[in-house]
């Protein structure tokens, strides 16, 4: 289950984007709280509710992002239209926004039935509605409307994690930092936080006697070579850069790097790929998370990153809209970015982990996460984390 706190915007354009969804029978308003007149009259237009809503956040001048856009999407098709309106409600209320106008638009264009929220952050009396930390809040409160015990998920994370062949304790942290979670070494124990909060913990004893007890499988290497080396022949090792998107369409920091290889392994073989970088440089290096075989190994080991990455004259820019990054995780180092099936729907054969979190401005990959702009009318297949590259809109490498 994933919650976003989607684009900011000093116009209400997310309006004008889910209407044109229902319009392209893509979506359906199934729900218009809160705007009073408007609500008994036999036909409004979609400029009604936004004149209704820019009036409202005129009573406060100084808040000028005044639009509130957020989406929750369940995996799959496990909440139906009437369970997502019930929860959208919930998550509202509990957020701040129970009392204001708002509309929810039910989207089924997607392999995962998920829901749009459009509000105004000012309220009728002309105060801002807090977003003080509201991402992490917006995880929080949907967990605790699910039931969803962050501390026991920590703990279950933890154990599969230990179940891995690592040979380091940094290919450990990476096993749980593609998780979401941040950890800290502290007097010996390692600190488990989550969207800001302290949720577990570790003794560094414990990954060490993994690390002295399970080195990694030598068959599963070989077999991978032998994978590596037939979709390397077959597929594009073309790295393409990953940026987070700004408000407005600008690019923002690199967040990583992928291929057609990188998608074609991990889609087909449950391989998560981490390229090392630092600042705006090529990645030196990479590590391979084998979610399949429950290995963690350094790349070069299976093949050498000069043939597994090719860098060409041009690269493809993934937009991922700003902010690009989990609550809680650990900073926004060798960002790995699934398509939408690994992002929302997560392999029932537990090839990858449930990251407890989606898309930011927001907050990120995972159960894998990832954010968004109307500015900037952003379709859905970016709002869920799929390659722009796949439209083919190429972009110049400035290296």
């Amino acid at each position: 289950m994933i919650v976003k706190i989607l684009w900011k915007s000093k116009t209400f354009k997310a309006v004008r984007y889910n209407t044109n969804k229902v319009e392209k029978n893509k979506g359906e308003l199934v729900k218009v709280f809160g705007f009073g007149a408007l609500e008994g009259l036999a036909e409004v237009k979609p400029q009604d509710y936004i004149n209704y809503l820019s009036a409202m956040a005129a009573r406060n001048p100084r808040v000028i992002n005044s639009q509130f856009h957020a989406m929750i999407s369940p995996k799959g098709r496990s909440l139906d239209k009437n369970e997502l309106v019930t929860l959208a409600e919930k998550w509202l209320l509990a957020m701040g926004y129970g009392d204001q106008p708002y509309l929810l638009i039910f989207h089924k264009d997607t392999q995962n039935n998920h829901i749009h929220m459009v509000s105004s952050r000012v309220d009728r009396e002309g105060n801002k509605i807090s977003d003080s930390f509201e991402n992490i809040r917006a995880y929080r409160v949907l967990n605790k409307l699910t039931g969803k015990d962050e501390k026991v998920a920590a703990e279950n994370a933890l154990v599969k994690a230990l179940q891995y062949r690592f040979t380091t304790r940094p290919q450990f942290l990476m096993i749980l930092e593609k998780q979401g979670y941040s950890l800290h070494l502290v007097d010996g124990s390692y600190k488990v936080s989550k969207f800001g909060e302290q949720v577990g913990s570790i003794d560094s004893l414990r990954v060490d006697e993994r690390i002295s007890n399970g080195s990694s499988s030598q068959e599963r290497k070989q077999q991978l070579k032998k994978i590596f080396e037939k979709y390397r022949s077959l597929t594009s090792a073309e790295v393409y850069l990953i940026r987070e998107k700004l408000p407005g369409g600008g690019q923002g920091r690199l967040l990583g790097y992928s291929s057609d290889l990188c998608d074609k392994l991990s889609s087909s073989f449950g391989i998560q790929f981490i390229f090392h970088f630092k600042d705006e440089k090529l990645p030196y290096g990479y590590t391979v998370l084998d979610h399949s075989g429950k290995n963690v190994f350094k790349g070069s080991e299976i093949m050498a990153l000069s043939r597994f990455m090719e860098v060409g004259q041009s690269a493809i820019d993934v937009d991922i809209p700003y902010d690009y990054s989990e609550p809680g995780a650990g900073g926004n180092r060798d960002q790995f970015v699934p398509n939408e099936e690994m992002l929302l729907s997560i392999p029932v054969n537990g090839e990858f982990f449930e990251r407890d979190s989606e898309l930011s401005g927001t907050s990120s990959i995972g159960d894998f996460s990832i954010g968004f702009d109307i500015s900037d009318d952003i379709d859905d297949e970016q709002i869920l984390g799929r390659n722009r590259r796949k439209q083919r809109k190429a972009r110049t490498n400035t290296r």
